[in-house]
């Protein structure tokens, strides 16, 4: 049976509404040994993560791929990927939680270390190669000056965390690296989301969408299910109240009007959709928001 996959701000933790939370470093030990060293998939959209194995074993999950973790090594994952891990019970490490709002180069800017931080990497480090022996002596003065509340804290993390990245990123691309491959099931979902937007106004059933992807009606089920927690109707019926609301609040048409444009023949049947999925009727949801809106 298909699980869904949470979002989590930090292991399902609220540290990242803090005004001044930027980054959280913790030992992989004090995490894991609460959950069975087990952390079981999950995805952050907000956060970047560097894991720094120093001894132990493991093996990553990405996807519904597995990738053997040895020491030592670099584990980077970028937000929004589903991931897990299972560890080994002698592991020994470090997990840097960052916003990837503070990042020098955020994944998926132009630059080849934003090009790099945008997929997921698994970077053996040899210790008598002199740029990975920094790298692992520069991430324990990072945890040290984490635990530390010295002068310059914040200064110095951002200098380390900036060093680590950099220089890991060159490791990988001399080769020392192994690139994990995007999952499949997230090129599907990319692919899904493009044909919803291309669609939705038809009101076009999964079985479309199914056949438009190449698989059947049940697998299209189990791949968004794993990866949203939806049913493939309930994210189509998403994007239709998305554009509903849109059009609610910056455009001048009727509730009628607005319904037709949307694929709904009948006006009464608009309300009754909208409802179902917001709790309030067309008009009444459009006069909060517009009161809203004005007093902000």
């Amino acid at each position: 049976m298909s699980r869904q996959v949470p979002t989590y701000e930090l292991y399902g933790e609220k540290t990242g509404r803090e005004p001044d939370f930027w980054v959280h470093c913790e030992t992989i030990r004090s995490r894991s040994s609460l959950h069975h060293w087990e952390i079981r998939p999950h995805r952050h959209e907000s956060f970047f993560q560097i894991l720094y194995i120093e001894s132990g074993s493991g093996d990553a999950i990405f996807g519904e791929k597995s990738h053997a973790i040895r020491p030592p090594a670099i584990i980077t994952v970028p937000p929004g990927l589903n991931h897990g891990f299972r560890f080994s019970r002698d592991i020994d490490g470090l997990v840097i939680t960052l916003l990837r709002s503070h990042l020098s180069h955020p994944p998926g800017d132009r630059s080849q270390l934003g090009e790099w931080l945008a997929a997921p990497h698994l970077t053996p480090l040899d210790p008598d190669h002199a740029e990975a022996a920094y790298v692992m002596q520069t991430l324990r003065r990072l945890g040290d000056e984490f635990e530390n509340r010295r002068s310059g804290r914040n200064e110095a993390l951002a200098a380390y965390v900036a060093l680590a990245l950099r220089l890991t990123a060159r490791i990988s691309h001399e080769g020392n690296t192994h690139e994990l491959p995007p999952n499949e099931n997230e090129r599907r979902m990319e692919m899904l989301s493009e044909l919803i937007q291309q669609h939705f106004r038809s009101h076009k059933p999964a079985s479309f969408y199914a056949r438009e992807l190449g698989i059947s009606p049940t697998h299209l089920t189990r791949i968004v299910r794993s990866m949203t927690g939806n049913t493939p109707h309930e994210l189509i019926a998403g994007k239709l109240v998305e554009e509903a609301k849109r059009q609610l609040v910056f455009t001048l048409g009727s509730v009628q009007e607005i319904g037709f444009r949307l694929g709904f023949a009948d006006p009464a049947y608009f309300s009754r959709f909208f409802f179902k999925y917001t709790g309030e009727t067309p008009r009444v949801w459009r006069m909060k928001e517009k009161l809203r809106l004005e007093h902000a």
